[in-house]
């Protein structure tokens, strides 16, 4: 079959998850076409995305989140506004995007939750079959829990969410944990996280140091000021601060490094705990090193509150408002009930590939029908 890939850009847990499946559709003997990557002039996409596909990678503009000025918390009212301004240059995107799957003519879009995404499905349903994959659309699910107070930040992410799996023929659903309830939506699956090779095949070690990834750049200050003050405490931090050197070391216990898949996975296999805001995938990736998690959502971003909430439940750590030392001691001390969680965890991961096998015969058995 032949696939062709739509890529939210404004998390790499978007694109870890793209890769993985790519690998997995490529293992079985799959094409992928294309990937169309929506991309922001907030983000660069790392090397290790671009490299890791032998097919064109398309960049389109498409909708994503504005920060404040210290660029650190999410400003819903600009986001909004930015993106209305920018309505001409998605309409180029979704015109660029349709005439790439005209010239391909896929077998299926797969739709990592790219709004463009499920705008282009609404315009141009017959053009192939869709399915989309996120944990965003644990949402659906009855067992998930939102954050509260949810108000309407959580109307707008769940409105977001209905777009972009909108005319979906398939919604998979990534969550920690396994489910014990069927849903009731139709044509919908929960999956394991996609955890990459590179972590399942890491070998974890306890070190002395606590990871940080910092998703905006603003939080920079935070970390800084908390290892000025606890000089005890060694911190390894990545960023994504383009105009700094690769590696940076403002203090004798903090070290900055830009973001780099392979160093990050050698880190996170090797540190004491993760520090990080609330981004599905790395905490997955955590888990899976058993390694703790303080999670702290990125300000405004209400999906990162529920994916704190969410990750709580699922025994990967602690939720907090801000990087607090004093959570530390509770994050990293052994008790018998974390250790059983990250075993249930891998175990839950390891069923990725029966998940993907379930999938495909579904793929090539039957057209499957839009779900509703």
């Amino acid at each position: 079959m032949k696939f062709l890939f739509i890529v939210q850009g404004e998390g790499r847990g978007h694109m870890t998850q793209a890769m993985v499946i790519g690998a997995l559709l490529q293992q079985h003997g799959h094409d992928i076409g294309s990937v169309v990557l929506g991309s922001s002039d907030r983000r660069k996409a790392p090397d290790y995305f671009l490299e890791a596909f032998p097919c064109p990678i398309h960049r389109i503009q498409s909708p994503n989140f504005v920060t404040d000025k210290a660029n650190k918390a999410i400003k819903m009212g600009a986001t909004l506004w930015d993106n209305v301004k920018k309505l001409p240059y998605y309409t180029e995107s979704i015109r660029k995007l349709d005439q790439l799957v005209v010239a391909e003519r896929p077998d299926c879009i797969l739709n990592f939750y790219d709004m463009l995404g499920g705008i282009y499905a609404m315009i141009y349903p017959s053009r192939s079959s869709f399915v989309v994959i996120g944990h965003q659309y644990l949402i659906y699910h009855p067992d998930f829990t939102f954050a509260q107070p949810g108000g309407i930040q959580k109307l707008l992410f769940k409105l977001n969410t209905k777009i972009t799996c909108w005319n979906a023929s398939k919604i998979i659903a990534l969550s920690l944990w396994k489910p014990v309830r069927k849903a009731a939506v139709k044509n919908y699956s929960v999956w394991p996280p996609m955890v990459k090779k590179s972590v399942r095949s890491a070998l974890p070690l306890s070190g002395n140091f606590f990871l940080v990834y910092i998703v905006n750049s603003g939080y920079a200050r935070e970390i800084f000021e908390l290892a000025k003050k606890y000089p005890e405490i060694t911190i390894e931090a990545f960023w994504d601060a383009g105009e700094m050197p690769r590696r940076y070391q403002p203090l004798a216990n903090l070290t900055f490094h830009q973001i780099d898949d392979r160093l990050f996975v050698e880190k996170l296999s090797q540190c004491k705990a993760y520090l990080s805001t609330a981004g599905f995938e790395s905490i997955a990736e955590a888990m899976y090193l058993g390694k703790k998690t303080l999670m702290v959502p990125v300000e405004g971003q209400y999906e990162q509150q529920c994916n704190a909430l969410d990750a709580e439940k699922s025994g990967a750590g602690l939720g907090a408002k801000n990087f607090d030392p004093q959570l530390l001691a509770r994050l990293t001390a052994s008790n018998s009930s974390t250790t059983d969680s990250f075993e249930q965890f891998a175990e839950w991961q390891h069923s990725l590939d029966s998940c993907f096998a379930e999938w495909m015969q579904e793929m090539q058995g039957s057209k499957i029908p839009v779900a509703n």
